[in-house]
This record gives C-alpha cells, structure tokens and sequence, in this order.
C-alpha cells in the first residue's frame, strides 16, 4: 500500500492504544469501587464511558474513510478489519466496566458483607489478557496472541470458584443475598471481559496469518510450549 496508508494506519493505531489506555483506567476504577468499597470512583467510570462511546465511533468512521479511499486488499485489508473489531471489542469492555461499577454501588448498603478473596485476582487477570492482547496485536505477536487464549482457561476456573463460593454465602445467610448476587453479576462480567480480550487475540492472529481460529484453540497449548521449548 501507499505511503498514505501507512501513515494514516499508524495514527489509527495510536488512538486505539489511547483508547485502550481508558479502557484499562476503567476496569482498574470499576475493580477498586468494587473490591475496595471505593465507590467515589463510579462518576469517573461512567465519565469514560461517554468517552469511550464517541471515540469508538470517530475511530470506525475513519476505518471506514481508509476502506473507501484506499481499497485495500489482502494484509492491508486484514490490518483495518482487526482495527474495526479491536475497536468494538473494547467498547464493550467499556460497557462491562460501567457495569461492574454500578454493582458497586450496591454493595454500599452491606459494609460487613465479605467480598471473595478471587474477585481482585479474576479482575487483574482478566485486565492482564486485555494489555496482552492489545500488545500482541501492536507487536503482531502471533504467540502472545495465542497466549492470551490459553490464559482464558484460568478466568473460568477462578468466575466458577467464585460463583460457588457466592451460592454457598446466599444458602448460609440469607441479609447477604442482595450483595452476593451483585458480586456474582461482577464476577461474571469480569469473565466477559476475558472473553473479549480472546477475541482480539483471535483478530490478531487473522490479522497476521489470515487464518479464522475460531472454535479451534485445543492445539494452542501444545504450539506454545513448543515455542518456548530450549
């Protein structure tokens, strides 16, 4: 592609960065309100969030001006479309953080209700494949890419282990009812997010090699041990 191109995909490329930047400032917002009971924390969430919403849609819209001017084909083509679904993963992630938020502000009627302790450890992991993704797509790291989805398998496990632990505080007690089922809508958005996260690494993976993996990761585990094999 043209000189043009480059250059104008590179300044995409930064402002999907900055707008990660918020994304991730949000999910640290959301996760402090929630587990630390920090609730002031909620306006500058929700502030992001309008921020979030408008650059998503002046970022698709020039995506959309590159693929009109430019006509691109094959890797260049590839290189915009991860951009477009990067760019919507993000503001969903966006959302979810909003959303995790909002549950804390309904913990604040309940100050002795215990948070479960798995709840900052699913949320830094779930922001770690988040910043994972983004770098492999940045780096066009085909093998932190495929990291990032192996790494989903450790948020299921700890949002199933929360969700139990959860179930078992409703059973016992029935006053925490209201909180826990707050903390288990959190903890099942914090597993969402993870899930976005695998899908940009999915995109970058069709970013660099052209091929769709969907459905398709059970030989991710074996092709990453061997890449780091001596």
């Amino acid at each position: 592609m043209t000189s043009h191109f480059n250059r104008e995909y590179l300044l995409l490329q930064e402002r999907l960065l900055t707008l990660f930047g918020v994304v991730e400032q949000m999910i640290n917002d959301a996760t402090r309100a929630l587990c630390n009971r920090e609730t002031e924390r909620v306006a500058n969430v929700k502030a992001r969030d309008r921020r979030v919403n408008n650059e998503e849609v002046l970022i698709e819209e020039e995506c959309l001006k590159i693929l009109a001017l430019y006509q691109p084909a094959a890797a260049a083509l590839r290189q915009i479309t991860a951009i477009l679904k990067v760019n919507a993963d993000l503001e969903r992630i966006a959302d979810l953080a909003g959303n995790i938020a909002e549950r804390a502000i309904g913990l604040q009627d309940y100050p002795y209700f215990p948070v479960p302790d798995q709840l900052p450890l699913l949320a830094r992991e779930a922001t770690e494949m988040v910043r994972k993704a983004l770098n492999a797509f940045v780096d066009q790291n085909l093998k932190l890419a495929k990291q990032v989805i192996l790494d989903d398998v450790s948020v299921d496990r700890l949002n199933r282990e929360i969700i139990t632990d959860l179930k078992k505080i409703m059973v016992t007690d029935r006053e925490f009812v209201e909180p826990a089922l707050n903390c288990f809508s959190a903890s099942k958005h914090f597993e969402r997010i993870a899930d976005h996260a695998e899908n940009i690494a999915e995109d970058v993976i069709y970013m660099i090699s052209g091929e769709i993996i969907r459905h398709r990761h059970g030989r991710f585990s074996v092709e990453v041990d061997q890449d780091v094999a001596p």
